[in-house]
């Protein structure tokens, strides 16, 4: 594995950069520091009307759903805690047999923020569907990319299911009386991307290195999400099972080294000072860096600034609610070409995107992009991450590939999640812009004409309707 090499930097160099997790200038900023970017109400507004209609369009009211409110299974479920991403698990046969119609439209968060050669964004939507909004609600976004009109709530299944989609807990203080009311779906594995920056912001701070070394000894009583203990492993090595094939034993590991060092609450305040408040690490365990339940949170729009910052741009990304700006030196640039190369070297290619399984009638095609070849098996062109076997040659998909998609999916049984930053490869049509979809369709819900998995192949774990709206997204 290649390690990149990694300067310490002293606390006095970050200066405000890591202290006040923003950077700030002074009255003699140029007009690029003071422009938070080209957009203009005109072009959000016909990004955004694009937006709904494409999500309208997908029908996502036509799935089914293998676990209806009214059965004992789904009583059970209630019990349970929200599980993340997992390998294996999907509706059993008989359940898939008995699936009925979904009783109400699904819930979604899709936002998208279209870019220029320079990463500024220039227009920018985000469009809410749920049983209260079930052609689509537009959130009007502010120059700072955010919005009061929301009052954000906290997932949850029973609720969901029979509440008529309408949460009781709040996310972000002080918004009872705002027009919208939504409960934000559950961001299964796209949590790891809060990881990622809390794990990076230690390292710009000097406090870790990549390279340095971290021994997995869980306390108590142990987790069947987090795995056993674990012997010392580098930090390069847990970072990039986290991110390109979405190892939920490593991002424990990662999660109880954050809480070993305190950092836990202290990240959760940077993302409310970075004017991102849906972004939640809350409620893990400390003992095992596990327990991933409803209390972690992120909506789409918060998770798409997060991937601007990520991706960088000059001058100032938005402003907080303080008034603060806030720059891509929020992170260094090494800890940005970090993130994205390792976002970049995505495996699961299969919610947005559905190039693992290139050339099947179903899945539907969605972002037209490269499959990284760290996962082609070059004799036959086949994919396989982690055990998982795709089965298909995606060297077709790949000659006619038109973007990269760096990203971040995340899975459960009702979570169906994608995130990234797409880009176009040299020569094809410019292209650039983040996309950030999260939903409650996860492996829980199946589409009526959903045919049987190929033998010995890993499964189709969403509804296709996820990649027919990144295709759609994709030609906005």
């Amino acid at each position: 594995m290649r390690r990149q090499k990694w300067r310490r930097v002293t606390a006095g160099a970050l200066g405000v950069a890591l202290l006040g997790a923003v950077v700030t200038t002074g009255g003699n900023a140029s007009a690029a520091e003071e422009s938070v970017a080209g957009r203009s109400p005109a072009a959000d507004a016909k990004l955004a009307t694009a937006l709904r209609k494409a999500i309208d369009a997908q029908r996502f009211a036509d799935v089914l759903d293998t676990v209806p409110p009214s059965t004992a299974a789904a009583t059970q479920l209630y019990k349970t805690q929200v599980a993340p991403d997992s390998a294996t698990k999907m509706p059993a046969a008989t359940a898939v047999a008995a699936a009925a119609p979904i009783h109400q439209t699904p819930q979604l968060d899709a936002t998208v923020i279209k870019l220029d050669r320079a990463g500024r964004p220039v227009a920018a939507a985000d469009v809410l569907l749920s049983p209260q909004y079930p052609t689509g609600k537009i959130v009007p976004l502010d120059a700072n990319l955010t919005t009061t009109q929301v009052r954000w709530r906290q997932w949850d299944d029973a609720t969901w299911d029979n509440n008529n989609g309408q949460g009781t807990t709040d996310i972000v203080p002080g918004r009872e009386s705002a027009p919208v009311d939504f409960m934000s779906p559950y961001p299964a594995s796209v949590l790891k991307l809060m990881v990622a920056f809390g794990i990076l912001r230690m390292v710009d701070a000097g406090e870790l290195s990549l390279d340095d070394t971290y021994t997995y000894t869980p306390v108590g009583t142990p987790s069947s999400l987090c795995g056993p203990a674990r012997a010392a492993t580098s930090i390069t090595q847990l970072f990039d099972e986290m991110i390109t094939v979405s190892s939920n034993p490593s991002t424990c590991a990662l999660i109880k080294l954050m809480h070993d060092q305190g950092k836990i609450a202290g990240l959760n305040q940077q993302f409310v000072d970075l004017g991102l408040p849906t972004l939640r690490l809350a409620g893990t365990n400390p003992n095992t860096g596990g327990t991933w339940a409803n209390a972690v949170t992120m909506s789409s729009i918060d998770t798409a600034k997060l991937l601007l910052l990520f991706n960088g741009s000059p001058g100032t990304l938005w402003k907080t609610p303080a008034g603060t700006r806030v720059k891509a030196s929020v992170l260094s640039p090494s800890s940005r070409s970090y993130v994205l190369e390792k976002l970049g070297e995505q495996g699961l290619n299969q919610v947005l995107s559905t190039t693992n399984y290139c050339g099947r009638e179903y899945p539907a095609q969605g972002i037209p992009q490269t499959t990284p070849a760290r996962w082609i098996n070059p004799a036959d062109g086949t994919v396989t991450v982690a055990g998982r076997k795709y089965g298909q040659d995606v060297r077709p998909c790949n000659a006619t590939a038109q973007v990269t998609f760096a990203h971040k999916t995340g899975l459960a049984d009702t979570s169906g999640n994608d995130a990234g930053i797409v880009k176009s490869l040299p020569g094809k049509p410019f292209e650039s812009y983040i996309v950030s979809v999260h939903s409650n369709l996860g492996y829980r819900y199946i589409d009526a004409d959903r045919p049987a998995d190929p033998a010995g192949v890993y499964p189709v774990q969403y509804t296709e309707k996820l990649a027919l709206l990144g295709r759609a997204i994709h030609a906005l």
